[in-house]
């Protein structure tokens, strides 16, 4: 088993660029993999490797400056879900294009996972998913909104372009693991809402803390590892990953004619071209390779 650490952080960073490598050298020796993102606004990615190593990486993060109080948070792994190690430097260490919007000025109302449940079932709550239409597809809060963005800089417009729906209503906003409902609030809050609210700890932290008969939670979670989603009490759920179009797919979505591993599916057979396919067909091809040779293909 491995342990997979989800973190994010928002502070300054002055020189992000100095923290890479002494940061990258430490995962490389302690074995890890999984990718994280520096940025002047901070740090985020998620990582997994044995315990000590995971352990190793939380406290040279917390040592760095204004991450004292960092939030992460741990499950396990029966694979290891990444095949390498990747920190990198970016803009943003979530990616929503709005210069002014800057979490650490003030967010929505945190609420703990315990007491999320009453403040959705109420009737002047509006309850929107922040996420992508792929991850909404696979599960989310029973009556949630799904703004069927397939980005998260689309978001701002779609609140454009809805926000006289919620009218006199309070907001209350969930992601994965918190990081991009950091920077939806402060944007709500930027546009004039008061009333704004976001589930502590994000989807994730909701499924290990709320036990499945009093979830009101629908399917399974995406996350950006190999192990594709997770459920209750963050149990590997039943996904796979179209290679091609990056989109989950459950092991019944296999049997589609559409379908040709690492190839295509039925969503993306006519979002990519006949050259594409033959590319995706030679990556497959080198996977299977190194399968068969016992090694792990990195492409």
């Amino acid at each position: 088993m491995f342990t997979v650490a989800a973190l994010y952080h928002f502070t300054r960073f002055d020189a992000p660029e100095a923290l890479r490598a002494p940061l990258l050298s430490l995962c490389e020796t302690e074995g890890l993999r999984g990718t994280l993102l520096l940025a002047q606004e901070g740090v985020n990615g998620t990582v997994a490797g044995s315990l000590h190593g995971i352990e190793a990486l939380i406290a040279h993060l917390k040592s760095l400056p204004g991450c004292a109080d960092l939030d992460y948070k741990l499950s396990r792994a029966r694979e290891m879900p990444f095949n390498r190690m990747k920190v990198r430097l970016k803009r943003e260490i979530v990616t929503m294009g709005q210069p002014d919007v800057d979490p650490m000025a003030g967010t929505g109302h945190y609420v703990d996972p315990e007491d999320w449940n009453e403040l959705i079932s109420q009737d002047d709550v509006a309850v929107i998913d922040t996420r992508n239409d792929y991850e909404v597809a696979i599960g989310t809060f029973d009556g949630a909104i799904d703004p069927e963005t397939k980005s998260f800089g689309e978001f701002p417009q779609w609140w454009q372009e809805n926000k006289a729906r919620f009218e006199g209503k309070k907001i209350a906003m969930f992601c994965t693991g918190g990081i991009r409902c950091e920077k939806s609030t402060n944007y709500l809050l930027g546009q004039g809402v008061e009333d704004v609210f976001h589930l502590k700890g994000g989807i994730l932290k909701y499924l290990e803390e709320v036990p499945a008969d009093r979830s009101l939670w629908q399917g399974d979670c995406f996350v950006f590892d190999g192990r594709v989603s997770v459920g209750h009490a963050l149990k590997e759920g039943p996904h796979l990953l179209c290679h091609a179009c990056r989109r989950p797919l459950l092991p019944e979505d296999t049997d589609h004619e559409a379908y040709e591993q690492g190839v295509s599916c039925d969503r993306c057979i006519d979002e990519t071209s006949e050259a594409d396919k033959a590319r995706f067909r030679e990556r497959q091809k080198q996977i299977n390779l190194a399968r068969a040779r016992g090694e792990r293909h990195l492409g």
